[in-house]
This record gives C-alpha cells, sequence and structure tokens, in this order.
C-alpha cells in the first residue's frame, strides 16, 4: 500500500511533561492571542474502525513493522493514542535490549493543528483552555523552580522569570518529589493556580495564574560576552515549530549582529529544545556550519525496506559569513530530535562540544501524520544519519562537560552553571578546575524531573510528498 502526500515529521514527539512547554520570557511587542482550531464534526468511524485503520497505516511505515506479531489486536484500545503507544513494544533495534521506540503516538487533529503551528498545549484541558506557559523543575530535593517562561503567555505577562522557586501551590507547601502528581495536576492541567514565588532577592511574590492561549517565541534570547580577547555570540533556542518566516527573519537578524560584532565563538542553547520543523533545523545548520562545509551532506533519512526508493540526502547550503571552526551546544535530557539532527549533522565537520548534566534525549529516527477520521497517527516510519553514516544514538548524544542546569539563575547570566562553564572554557581551554568534582544529580531529582517532563511536544517536522 502506498501513502499519499504526507507531511513528513522527523522529529521527537515526546508528548512528555517535561516541565518545559518550551515557554520563554522576556518583555517583546504583544502579538493578538491566538484563537485555537474549533473541534471537528465527528467523522461517523467507530473507536474500532480509527484503531483498526491505524494498524493497517503502522504495519505498513512503521520502521520496523515485520516485528509486530500478525495476532495483534486493536480491540482493548480506547483510541489511536493509545493503540500507538502500545505498538512502541515492537522496536527491538540490534545492540539495545529494551524498546527503542519511545515516541510513535496519536493525536487529534485540532490539538496538532494547534500544537504545530507555536500555540502552546501542555495537559489535558490546553486544547481548549490553553495553559499558564511556563515549566517547572527540581533543582534538588524540596527545591522546585521555573525552568521557563513563555514571554506571550499568562506567566510570562506576570513577570515570573526562569529561577524562581516555587513555595506553595495552591496553598500547599509539600512541594518534594514525593508530590510530583499535585505539581503536575496543577501547574500543567489546571485552569486556575496559585503561586507563592520566592524571587532571587529572597522577596516572595502571591500569583494567581489563569490559562489562556498564546504564541511561542522560538528565540528567546540573544547576547554577547567578551572573554579575554574572545567575543562570544549566546542564542538561546526554544522550539523549531512556529512562525517560520518570522523564525528564519530572526535568524538572520541575529546572526548578522553577531557577524557585526565579530563574535569569535558561538554557544547554542537548546537545553529544553524538543525539535519541531525539519526546515528550521536544516536553516540554523547552514547558519552554524563551517563554509568548507558547504554542499556536503548534512544528513540521510533512511526508511524501511518497503520505501527504500524514498530516502533522502539533504546538503548544506552555507547561510550567512560566520565561520566557526569550534561550536558550543548546552543540552540537557530535554535536548531532542531536531536539535539533536543539528548537533550531530554538524560533528563530521566542526569540533561539536556539549554541555549539560546529562545526554541528550536520543531520538534519531522520525515520522510523518497520517490522518484517520479526525485522528492523527504517528508511527516511527524513519532514521536519519550524518555523513559518516551515525545515527544510533537511542541512549543520546554524550556531554563533554557534565555540569548542572543552573535552574538557581535566570537566562544569560553569566555565572549561570552551564554557560559559566562554556565560557571558562573559551577563556582557559578548561570546562572545570582540575580538582573540581564531577557534577552529579540525585537520583530522586533526576527521576521525577523526567515525570515533570511527561507531556510537552518536541518534534521535527518537514514537508515532503511520498506517493
Amino acid at each position: 500500500m502506498q501513502l499519499n502526500t504526507l507531511r513528513l515529521l522527523i522529529g521527537f514527539l515526546c508528548f512528555s511533561v517535561s516541565f518545559s512547554a518550551c515557554k520563554k520570557a522576556h518583555d517583546v511587542v504583544q502579538t493578538p492571542t491566538p484563537t485555537p482550531t474549533p473541534t471537528p464534526t465527528p467523522t461517523g468511524l467507530t473507536t474500532q474502525q480509527l484503531n483498526d485503520s491505524s494498524l493497517i497505516y503502522t504495519r505498513d511505515i512503521y520502521l520496523w513493522y515485520n516485528q509486530i506479531p500478525a495476532t495483534y489486536s486493536t480491540a482493548s484500545f480506547a483510541d489511536p493514542k493509545a493503540l500507538m503507544e502500545n505498538i512502541r513494544q515492537y522496536s527491538i533495534e540490534p545492540g539495545f535490549t529494551s524498546a527503542a521506540d519511545r515516541w510513535s503516538f496519536g493525536i487529534k487533529k485540532v490539538d496538532w493543528d494547534n500544537l504545530s503551528s507555536g500555540i502552546g498545549l501542555i495537559g489535558s484541558n490546553s486544547a481548549s483552555t490553553g495553559d499558564f506557559g511556563l515549566t517547572v523543575f527540581f533543582r534538588v530535593e524540596g527545591d522546585l523552580r521555573v525552568r521557563m517562561v513563555e514571554r506571550q503567555s499568562p506567566a510570562g505577562k506576570a513577570g515570573i522569570e526562569r529561577s524562581w522557586q516555587i513555595l506553595k501551590i495552591n496553598g500547599n507547601s509539600n512541594i518534594t518529589t514525593s508530590n510530583a502528581n499535585f505539581i503536575i495536576n496543577n501547574v500543567y492541567q489546571s485552569s486556575t493556580t496559585s503561586f507563592l514565588f520566592k524571587k532571587p532577592d529572597g522577596t516572595t511574590r502571591d500569583i494567581t495564574l489563569t490559562a489562556s492561549h498564546y504564541y511561542e517565541e522560538p528565540v528567546y534570547l540573544d547576547t554577547m560576552y567578551t572573554a579575554g580577547s574572545k567575543k562570544i555570540g549566546y542564542l538561546v533556542f526554544n522550539s523549531f515549530l512556529g512562525d517560520t518566516a518570522k523564525i528564519y527573519s530572526e535568524f538572520n537578524r541575529v546572526f548578522s549582529r553577531f557577524a557585526t560584532n565579530n563574535v569569535t565563538d558561538l554557544v547554542v542553547d537548546l537545553r529544553y529544545n524538543g525539535g519541531g520543523y525539519v526546515s528550521v533545523a536544516e536553516k540554523l545548520a547552514d547558519y552554524l556550519v563551517t563554509s568548507s562545509a558547504d554542499n556536503g551532506l548534512m544528513m540521510k533519512q533512511i526508511y524501511n525496506d518497503k520505501y527504500s526508493q524514498y530516502n533522502l540526502s539533504t546538503n548544506f547550503h552555507k547561510a550567512g559569513s560566520l565561520n566557526f571552526d569550534h561550536i558550543f551546544f548546552i543540552v540537557t535530557e530535554g535536548t531532542a530530535s531536531a536539535s539533536e539532527l543539528v548537533i550531530n549533522s554538524l560533528k563530521p565537520y566542526m569540533d561539536v562540544k556539549l554541555v549539560g548534566p546529562s545526554n541528550t534525549h536520543g531520538k534519531p529516527v522520525g515520522f510523518f501524520p497520517i490522518a484517520v477520521g479526525d485522528w492523527l497517527v504517528f508511527p516511527v516510519s524513519f532514521r536519519s544519519v550524518n555523513k559518516n553514516g551515525v545515527g544510533n544514538y537511542f541512549n543520546g548524544l554524550p556531554v563533554d562537560s557534565k555540569v548542572a542546569d543552573g535552574l538557581d539563575k535566570n537566562w544569560g547570566d553569566i555565572t549561570e552553571t552551564s554557560l559559566a562553564s562554556v565560557v571558562k572554557y573559551v577563556s582557559t581551554g578548561s570546562f572545570r578546575l582540575a580538582n573540581a568534582t564531577p557534577y552529579r544529580e540525585d537520583a530522586q531529582v533526576t527521576s521525577s524531573n523526567k515525570e515533570l517532563n511527561r507531556l510537552v511536544f518536541s518534534g521535527l517536522v518537514s514537508n515532503r510528498n511520498l506517493p
């Protein structure tokens, strides 16, 4: 069976409630409040028909289609979302003992349309009421911090900033890793929640937030620092989704500014960037890559043996005038899909160094949306590799310097742990002092933060036709 024209999605769409809806907080000119797409009319398909159709497509295009048992039944699943999540178990990859697929999913078309256009969606109530536009992580046990605030969101408009500590939620001061479900419910799945924040200066603020819809601003911060004779450019980029024309204009502005100011070293902060459009990933990579790689192979997309004729190679087309022989990325476990694709594509051509508390997420595979009634299903459909054929990083891309995610500092603070580590390397050639103790995060904090990262989109979306 051949699939009709479909939008190709390369990324990692990890409906994970990562306290990172990739929201940002800084003052900007306000744009009109987005209106969510209305709920579509019923298609007339029964749940069984939706599930059966989803399975038919998956048996055809799934990267591991031949591992799905012939006797596999769809009868017990509540909807295509539950079915696609169950299919993941049939994705054993050579060299890995557990299922490789953590991402195949189903979503109502109305929610996908909102999400892919740059409207934040966190939690089960998001399609109808929106969300607060902030995500949270534990810095240490009992110390819950604002990780990200989207500037156009209710939290952004209230003046909340990254690094603020949350002392109470709806009057409850039990802000511990053991109470993660309470935090998730009230931060991501509530229409109204009251918070008691402690700011870096020690003062406190009571703020009640009401959920609403808003547009994300992927280019969150660009600034520069001087380190001896070096000029460091710093870019915080939080999503490859949104208004692509606006994002490309921002890329041109940022990299032109860096070039005008003779930036010698570049830091790209992708620590919470779970992905987005492949076209945006390619554009960013074209700005970052050295000019000697112009027209060199960026990546290959490889499908299952039924669709090998659609394997695709993409080359670099150098953009801008900046040329670096090395580049730094700040990453976390939330750095996924399109972000990893950019990093992996640059590695054969440049000295690429990664800094952060952990490996990246590990999603070297992709998918595209397939319409089934008023649903879209996304079975993993291909893998991507770089010029050297490297792409099996299901365990994530390893960091060169393991340092804390500086949740106690705002974006751009040169003393923030991860950024400070890069600045030190630029100045001295070393990420840390010779006698410094390597960073280790508490296992319970790591586990709870993964739980807090459970419901947020990550992905890489492109347009391509499969006849």
